[in-house]
């Protein structure tokens, strides 16, 4: 049984994405009411780019809106496969332009190794605060952010204990889509966050949420999401899904 914090939302293919960055949206905009700011933090790859491009022309105070990630590729931000490159591509973009970016990596050439870029994205993360939505994807093994189930310290990075609240996650096998060293918020951090978002599409990746649902396992990350009571998880699906 998943925790009472997860709730689950369902909505037509052809309107879900418009749906949660209307949701998104709204939950910034109270953020903003009841604090004068907010905080978004988003994961990159392919999955997120059709919401980024919802919810850039939301009318949002968007000037006093910061934006962070979940994880990195230890690339520089000007890169294409940078996850920084990504957001200001898709994201940044019509009213959302004047919103503020803290990426993890800074601008700087030659890149240091993956431990000091995490010892400096955890400062970043730490001076960033709570953050009020927090949108994740899934993959097809499980993973989400950048904790992966192959990556050696991972039983760290889950680890709800004080750790740092960004790693350099250590794989041997890097994935093969995009081959770089990767840095992720740990757990922990990522749950330090008001609102969590968790679209999942497709029959593949709906197979793995039914796993995650039986029981809590490093064998599959995003079931440590389903099961925990720091922060409440919405979990987005299609109608078709059902």
């Amino acid at each position: 049984m998943v925790s009472a914090r997860v709730s689950f939302e369902h909505h037509p293919p052809d309107q879900l994405v418009q749906a949660l960055a209307s949701d998104i949206a709204g939950r910034l905009q109270a953020a903003i009411s009841q604090r004068g700011q907010a905080v978004l933090v988003v994961s990159g790859g392919k999955s997120p780019v059709a919401l980024f491009e919802a919810l850039r022309v939301m009318p949002l105070h968007w000037q006093q809106i910061s934006i962070s990630l979940a994880d990195e590729r230890c690339v520089t931000n000007d890169h294409p496969d940078s996850n920084a490159f990504l957001v200001r591509r898709h994201l940044l973009k019509a009213q959302a332009a004047a919103a503020r970016l803290l990426p993890l990596i800074a601008d700087q050439t030659p890149l240091a190794a993956p431990v000091q870029l995490a010892r400096s994205a955890t400062r970043v993360l730490l001076a960033l605060g709570q953050a009020d939505v927090l949108v994740l994807g899934m993959g097809t093994d499980g993973h989400i952010a950048s904790l992966f189930p192959q990556a050696a310290n991972l039983p760290l990075a889950m680890d709800l204990m004080q750790t740092p609240a960004c790693l350099a996650m250590e794989m041997s096998d890097l994935p093969a889509n995009a081959p770089y060293p990767r840095l992720s918020q740990n757990l922990s951090m990522l749950l330090n966050t008001r609102h969590i978002v968790l679209p999942v599409t497709g029959a593949d990746k709906l197979a793995v949420l039914h796993r995650a649902h039986l029981g809590p396992s490093l064998k599959l990350p995003v079931s440590k999401l389903l099961h925990q009571d720091r922060a409440p998880v919405a979990v987005w699906l299609t109608k078709e899904n059902d």
